[in-house]
Parts: structure tokens; sequence; C-alpha cells
């Protein structure tokens, strides 16, 4: 089944390609989502408007990754989140929690969708979190999730 992507999938694409996948992956899994819609010829005038928002929100070229990730990797994260007498967290510590965390503590704007977590954050301490910047720059930030 063809698809446009309207989401960056990782092993898949970005926002904007059209791309041939199983019919069942697009069924269950991509459309219902929200990553993917059908492609018609309509759809085709979509995918300009999608790659030109695209084209806004990504960072361009290696030397601005660069520069984001130094100014990323000096920036001191604490999220405080609410959790239990043995450290554990009421639920866990999403992307979108990392994202607005780094913009409360004065680094640069992070689109959520750009923030890795290695596995779900479900206790308090020091953990590592991967911010894809480029296809070729990655950001290793520290995080300080502390009981609220």
């Amino acid at each position: 089944m063809k698809i446009i992507l309207t989401h960056e999938v990782s092993g898949l694409g970005t926002a904007g390609d059209v791309v041939d996948v199983k019919d069942g992956y697009a069924r269950n899994y991509l459309v219902p989502r929200g990553f993917a819609i059908r492609w018609t010829k309509g759809g085709e005038k979509d995918v300009e408007q999608i790659r030109r928002g695209r084209k806004i929100r990504e960072i361009a070229t290696i030397e601005q990754a660069n520069e984001v990730k130094g100014r990323l990797e000096g920036v001191s994260v604490k999220l405080a989140v609410r959790a239990g007498d043995a450290g554990r967290l009421f639920g866990s510590v999403t992307p979108a929690d990392v994202a607005a965390a780094i913009k409360a503590a004065g680094g640069p704007d992070v689109d959520k969708r750009r923030v890795e977590l290695g596995s779900p954050i479900k206790t308090l301490g020091a953990h590592q979190v991967s911010v894809r910047l480029h296809a070729e720059v990655v950001a290793k930030l520290g995080v300080e999730v502390v009981a609220a």
C-alpha cells in the first residue's frame, strides 16, 4: 500500500515521503496513529505542504546541528515528577516532558519527536537521553529526575 508519511518514522522515512508498506502495517499502525495518510492523487498536493513545514522545522546543516548539540550538552536538566516512597514514578517520563524541561532549563527548543529515550524512565535519579538533531548528529543529555 502506498502511503504518505506525516511524521518521521524510524526505519521508514521522514514527513512528506511517499513509501510503499504492507497493507496491515499501514492500516493497523501508521494510519490510526496519525503517522501516515493513504496516498491519493489529491494527496500529492499535501506532500509539498508537509515538506515545506518540515524544511522550516528541521536543522538544515551539520554545522547548525553541532551548534545546537553544544548548547544542549551544556544545559543541566532537572525534571520534577510525582513519585512514591520507593523512588518509583507514578507513570513515566515522556519525550514531551524532556523537551519541555530542556526549554525550561534555558536550552534550545527541541521537538519532542527528536528526543529518544533508551527505555521508559520510571525511577528517580540520573538518566541518559539522546536527541537526534540531524541524521548524523546526536546529542547525549543527562536528565536528573527528582521527586516533586
